[in-house]
């Protein structure tokens, strides 16, 4: 009789592989595609995969496994044997001609085929993911390519990371497929794994698949095959309640005499039943294999083993053939982790020692039979496991420089923290490693910083500070200062900037030293104060100065940045970009990558900051480039995003906009970049009138701004979208109460280029609130918002007073501004400040100088190339032209503001243009003469626009009644038809369109 020990006949997953494969079809035609597959252990997640792999005809399917090592993984494990296997398969320089430029060193870091890996720094990583991408979309060019990464519930954080960004950015890699598979019964409430697969099953692209076990007549069918023959029924049910249903028990037990052997019941004893039918040195081999981990070399188990190779051979053939071995490439892997978890935890505690020792031992003899930086982490692994408290501080520090070398910040970080838990173990630490506890200390700070963990790294910092003498040691204190100061402005915490200049005053100014240039420059870039203003200036140049005599041209040039932007205005553009250009001269000849992406990010902003919309997006174009090449996409290029959508929202090209912010989301960027590329979004979606949208995109940006301290470039346009928002939803009140708060509370005096625009928000809210209250007749509470909308309009004009302007861009805004809210009255020992031909004493009229004040800001926008602004003036000067009986010319702007308006896809202006159009009987075509319709705004009679009036000013029905004289019945079938004809469900809902459209502005 045959008994096979795995099924030949693959039972119960057509359903799984069938969508494995339409996956792969949407690859195949470009459409990208993730299907994450779980399952608990041994429910045949490994054999799904075969079978698929075997069906995949002309694709390319690359599998890595991430692998266990005690509690930890190994930093990028999966992807060093996908590379690995594609070096066996290409050759060395196969591959290095499918990665873009033909630069290699990045995946150095991966196999060290590849030569030395290039500089360090948190850059390192992201050109090294990047990289990977880049490969992959290069092997996608010439066919589809199923990307397989097994058992990710083994994965270290930093394989975590590239995952999630190769899942994110995959739309761009043409023909690519991502399977992950992974345990379920190993994701614990905290497991690290569980918020990545829920964040990735929000990617519109991502879909799940989960293995379920058994059911009794699929398991009749595997045990079958398995047998060639129908299990006898007695027999079958014993091991369908001992398996359950679980594929690889039902194989255990059957190769176990039909599971009627005297076997235990756990699980561990049902696998090592298996392994005990093999001869004796195998089972041996076997236990000093489990101790090396899932996957292990063949050199390091022959060395440790003490076989040569063709007795290592012979004794693991019996293993392979019983598959609980299978060959992996240049080494073994068990044929389900449970085997090997099982074998190891079998180990006696005197077995568990000594084998873990002759694994160190061997690896400390000859470290390159693993690559780097493999070998020294299993090496700490291995020492640590042996209760070697020495040599596992030793190698816990060696292998954090390992990671270090790899961009493993995670990995470095967990090695630092247990040479920090072994120091007080281990006898003269600080002369065995080179390095004091203090040293240690700051290492561990500053990647905890790297690694994201800034909490963590601000507590570092702050227990070493408590430990150091500024005294005795004022250079290792201001270095850990800086340090601090650094996290602290990231995180958004106070003290960065006292930090900062307590380490400026610890670093001796002679000689020059490049510390001193690094602190002098983080202190000179953070000063934003207005008073600080000659500071900053004095000590960018000094910083700039101490870098040129050391030779640092990232600080040179970094600091000739910082002066540049407090040296010059919006209005002085051309003398600031030749300042940049300089600074970019001093970066690129030391090719310091970081000055040029801060370089490409300055100009940007200066540009679209004067009105330069054009050269703005350009510029950041460029910019958004280069930073893929640098591998900075994530970070840098990111943040370029922000200063590309910026001017193309300026420009009216909201859809482009759209389309870069959205590609910037995909590629997970910090969560303050995220959320400024979310405002954005905010603001055309309030254009749009997309208001469930907008609120959405609101809370999710107003969820990162809560938990930090954020500048006026970030915090401000925040405030105006609130106030929008609040308007759109019809809570005018609340939005005028906000106005109220920011006027009385905050500077709005120190960032003009952000509070001109804030300021004609609250100009379009106050004066439309304050409009409300015309007739007398308006309810309490309504009265009550109307007058504090006029309270609020001499305090916004005092603001105003207060701020000059710079460059066009807020000569535009202030010209709206002041057309908004008319002539200002004079004010005792205050010289007003008209805009050009607009002051209130050359014209005989008030709706003269409102029709040549809008006129005014419409010719700036038009000269800016910006459309809705334009579009807003040219309803305001429309209004102020009617009011001066000029129809001809109020049709025609209206209809070049509609016209603007409709490109945009600008709902809401879009209605009010065209209720100003109705209620002046302007036609459609622009005619001043021809009727439309009744006259009335959205079909309501005047009756009906009567009661809609005093429903927006608060007015039950009854009141309503009395007001007007007529029953309460007649108001509520005006009211009934109103909703009807708004298209809206409740009076709520009513007051805020007629409040959105100014319905009643004009008639207070």
């Amino acid at each position: 009789m045959t008994v096979h020990a795995v099924s030949p006949l693959f039972v119960g997953r057509a359903r799984e592989l069938a969508a494995l494969r339409d996956a792969l079809a949407e690859a195949r035609a470009g459409v990208p595609a993730t299907v994450l597959v779980g399952g608990e252990a041994g429910v045949g997640k490994t054999r799904l995969l075969g079978e698929f792999a075997d069906r995949a005809d002309d694709a390319l399917v690359l599998v890595g496994g991430c692998l266990e090592l005690g509690t930890e993984g190994l930093p990028f494990a999966p992807f060093t044997a996908v590379l690995r296997g594609l070096v066996r398969r290409l050759g060395r320089d196969g591959v290095a001609a499918l990665v873009p430029g033909g630069a290699t060193s990045g995946l150095a870091r991966l196999l060290p085929e590849f030569g030395e890996p290039g500089r360090e720094g948190a850059e390192a990583r992201a050109r090294l993911f990047e990289l990977v991408l880049g490969l992959l979309e290069r092997l996608a060019e010439e066919r589809p390519v199923a990307l397989v990464i097994e058992d990710a519930h083994w994965a270290d954080r930093s394989t975590r990371d590239l995952l999630s960004f190769l899942v994110r950015y995959q739309r761009t890699a043409g023909r690519l497929l991502l399977v992950v598979t992974y345990r379920s019964d190993e994701l614990h409430r905290t497991h690290p794994l569980r918020p990545m697969l829920a964040e990735l099953g929000r990617v519109e692209w991502v879909s799940r698949v989960e293995l379920r076990r058994l059911t009794r007549r699929e398991a009749v069918a595997q045990a079958a095959s398995i047998l060639e023959r129908r299990p006898a029924p007695a027999d079958m049910d014993l091991i369908y309640a001992r398996s359950e249903g679980n594929p690889l028990f039902v194989e255990a037990l059957l190769s176990e005499g039909g599971g009627r052997g005297d076997l235990p019941e756990s699980l561990r004893d049902l696998l090592l039943a298996r392994v005990e039918r093999l001869p004796e040195e195998t089972q041996e081999l076997l236990r000093v294999a489990s101790a090396g981990g899932q996957r292990i070399e063949h050199d390091l188990l022959s060395a440790v083993a003490g076989l040569d190779d063709n007795a290592l051979s012979r004794a693991l053939r019996p293993a392979v053939a019983g598959n609980v071995l299978v060959v992996d490439g240049e080494g073994y892997s068990f044929r389900h982790a449970l085997i090997r978890e099982a074998l190891h935890d079998d180990l006696l505690p005197g077995e568990h020692t000594r084998l873990h020792t002759r694994y160190a031992e061997a690896l400390e003899r000859d470290l390159s039979i693993l690559p780097a930086p493999r070998g020294a982490i299993e090496l700490a692994h291995h020492w640590h496991a042996a209760h070697d408290s020495t040599w596992a501080l030793v190698s816990a520090w060696r292998a954090a420089a390992a990671a270090r070398t790899s961009t493993a910040y995670d990995e470095q970080l967990r090695m630092l923290s247990r040479v920090l838990e072994l120091w007080d173990q281990v006898p003269e630490a600080a002369g065995r490693i080179g390095a004091d506890r203090l040293e240690v200390l700051r290492q561990t700070a500053v990647v905890a910083h790297l690694a994201g963990e800034y909490e963590r790294s601000i507590a570092l910092a702050g227990a070493l500070l408590a430990e150091l003498d500024p005294e005795t040691d004022p250079v290792r204190t201001a270095v850990v200062l800086r340090q601090r100061g650094l996290t602290r402005y990231d995180l958004g915490r106070p003290g960065n900037l006292d930090d900062l200049r307590r380490a400026a005053s610890l670093v001796p100014a002679e000689p020059p030293t490049r510390l001193r240039a690094q602190v002098l420059e983080s202190l000179s870039r953070m000063l934003f104060a207005p008073e600080d203003k000659d500071e900053k200036i004095a000590t960018a140049e000094i910083a700039r100065e101490i870098a040129r005599a050391v030779g640092d041209a990232n600080v040179e040039a970094n600091s000739l940045i910082t002066a540049t932007w407090a040296r010059y205005h919006f209005h002085e553009v051309e003398a600031q970009m030749e300042a940049f250009a300089e600074a970019r001269r001093i970066a690129a000849a030391a090719d310091a990558y970081n000055a040029l992406m801060r370089c490409s990010i300055s100009e940007s902003d200066a540009l679209e900051g004067a009105g330069w919309h054009e050269r703005a997006a350009e510029v950041a174009r460029a910019g958004i480039a280069d930073s893929a090449h640098y591998g900075l996409a994530r970070t840098s290029g990111t943040f370029l995003t922000i200063n590309l959508a910026e001017p193309l929202v300026s420009l009216g090209r909201w859809d482009e906009a759209l389309e870069v912010i959205e590609q910037a989301l995909d590629l997970t960027p910090p969560a303050p970049y995220r959320a400024s590329l979310q405002g954005l979004a905010t603001d055309i979606a309030l254009a749009r009138g997309q208001f469930d949208r907008a609120e959405q995109l609101f809370d999710a940006s107003r969820g990162v701004l809560s938990r930090g301290t954020y500048r006026d470039q970030t915090l401000l346009p925040h405030l105006r979208r609130k106030v929008r928002l609040l308007e759109a939803r019809g809570e005018v009140g609340e939005a005028v109460r906000e106005v109220a708060e920011a006027l009385a509370e905050r500077d709005l005096v120190s960032s003009p280029r952000y509070v001109w625009q804030l300021l004609v928000t609250f100009a379009h809210l106050l004066t439309s609130a304050a409009a409300g209250a015309g007739g007398g007749r308006a309810a309490p509470g309504r009265a009550s918002v109307a007058e504090e909308a006029a309270a609020s309009l001499p305090r916004l004009r005092a603001v105003a007073r207060r701020i000059g302007t710079e460059g066009e861009l807020q000569e535009a805004q202030r010209l709206t501004f002041e057309a908004l809210l008319g002539p200002e009255p004079p004010v005792a020992g205050v010289e007003a400040r008209p805009g050009p031909g607009v002051a209130a004493d050359d014209v005989e009229t008030r709706a003269g100088w409102r029709v040549k004040a809008w006129e005014a800001a419409a010719g700036a926008w038009v000269d800016l190339g910006q459309p809705y602004p334009e579009a807003r003036a040219l309803l305001g000067s429309a209004q102020a032209l009617l009011a001066a009986g000029d129809r001809q010319e109020a049709a025609a702007r209206l209809e070049r503001a509609r016209e603007l308006a409709a490109g945009l896809g600008a709902a809401p202006l879009l209605e009010q243009l065209d209720v100003v159009r109705r209620r002046a009987r302007l036609g459609g075509g622009g005619t001043a003469d021809e009727p439309a319709g009744d006259g009335q705004p959205l079909g309501l009679t005047a009756r009906e626009l009567e009661v809609l009036r005093e429903v927006t000013n608060g007015r039950s029905n009854r009141e309503i009644a009395e007001t007007l004289v007529i029953s309460v019945k007649t108001v509520s079938v005006h009211v009934s038809n109103i909703l009807a004809k708004l298209g809206v469900a409740g009076r709520g809902e009513a007051a805020a369109t007629a409040h959105r459209l100014h319905l009643f502005d004009d008639l207070a």
